[in-house]
């Protein structure tokens, strides 16, 4: 089993990494916050052109078939780039999609690889995000899958750039046990994509500490220096350090479609969940007051740890799935 990515896998972050650079994803994600969906629907449509929504969309729908090891090289830059959007969603209707293979899977997955759609999926609680800006509403009950066909108001979140509805009706377009299946796998992928998520996004939160705190001084040194702002610190990449194998293992175990490959996913999506939100709550602390202003991008990054950590299960429900076996 590989748990380091391939050089092809390292060239396409690179390659995520200049895109969403050059696109200014905290100013994308603020205009998403704000209502603005016009931004990022751009940069969706050039994040599929890249290939980001095919590696959850089979070669017969004009994607390239589930790669979730591509995928979790994709999802640790657009974490990394705090990228708004029914990222996770979008991709978890693909994989439930090709698992259900209905009249639907025709019509939404060569939308979904090409970036023409997004997609929202409600399957892990009443709500489901970005409703006001999917082109479509998946809403999951027991064996029963069903189209919304509208939403409620939007409900608060930490995260102003995660915007949560209450899915309103809608129309049946399956049931019986494989729709159970389906979502099941579904709910594998979303974990694996948040986990993948919330890795990058706490490597992105301990670079912009680490460069902080050799700026900042105090009693005339860098507070980087202080012994206790280091341990801080290094307890954070250990975390994020040991998070990242468990993350690629678990993309292994999927793609080979091995038993344990939900455990896997699980016990990823709590340690990368973890170390994510315990960069932010370090960040915040070593930010002083910058950290808890609105103004700096710092805090796109550290209000989205916490509802990413628990998103698609939190701590508590994915370790019960660990010990479930």
């Amino acid at each position: 089993m590989r748990f380091l990515p391939s050089t092809e896998q390292r060239e396409f972050a690179r390659a995520l990494d200049g895109l969403l650079t050059a696109s200014d994803t905290p100013a994308v994600a603020r205009a998403w916050a704000a209502g603005d969906h016009k931004p990022g629907r751009a940069l969706w449509g050039r994040l599929a052109e890249a290939g980001v929504f095919g590696l959850a969309v089979s070669a017969r729908h004009g994607g390239m078939g589930l790669l979730p090891a591509e995928l979790t090289v994709a999802f640790t830059e657009l974490g990394r780039h705090v990228m708004p959007g029914p990222l996770v969603e979008t991709v978890a209707v693909a994989a439930f999609l090709e698992r259900l293979d209905a009249g639907a899977a025709t019509e939404w997955l060569p939308r979904i690889a090409a970036g023409e759609a997004l997609v929202s999926l409600c399957a892990d609680g009443p709500y489901a995000l970005d409703a006001d800006a999917a082109d479509a509403v998946l809403v999951v009950e027991g064996d029963t899958v069903r189209r919304a066909e509208g939403h409620g108001p939007a409900q608060a979140s930490l995260d102003p750039a995660r915007r949560l509805f209450r899915p309103r009706g809608g129309t049946v377009l399956a049931r019986g046990p494989a729709v159970t299946s389906a979502a099941g796998h579904a709910l594998d992928v979303a974990r694996l994509a948040t986990a993948a998520q919330s890795l990058g996004l706490g490597r992105a939160l301990l670079a912009q500490t680490v460069s902080h705190v050799t700026r900042r001084t105090q009693f005339g040194v860098p507070i980087g220096s202080f012994q206790a702002v280091k341990h801080r610190l290094a307890d954070i990449l250990i975390a994020l350090e040991f998070a990242q194998p468990l993350v690629h293992g678990a993309a292994a175990a999927l793609a080979a479609g091995a038993p344990s490959a939900g455990r896997e996913v699980a016990a990823a999506k709590v340690a990368a969940g973890e170390a994510g939100h315990a960069a932010a709550r370090t960040a915040l602390q070593l930010h002083g007051a910058l950290g808890y202003s609105e103004e700096p991008a710092l805090s796109l990054w550290i209000r989205k740890a916490r509802p990413l950590r628990d998103a698609w299960g939190t701590p508590a429900e994915c370790r019960r799935r660990v010990l479930a076996g």
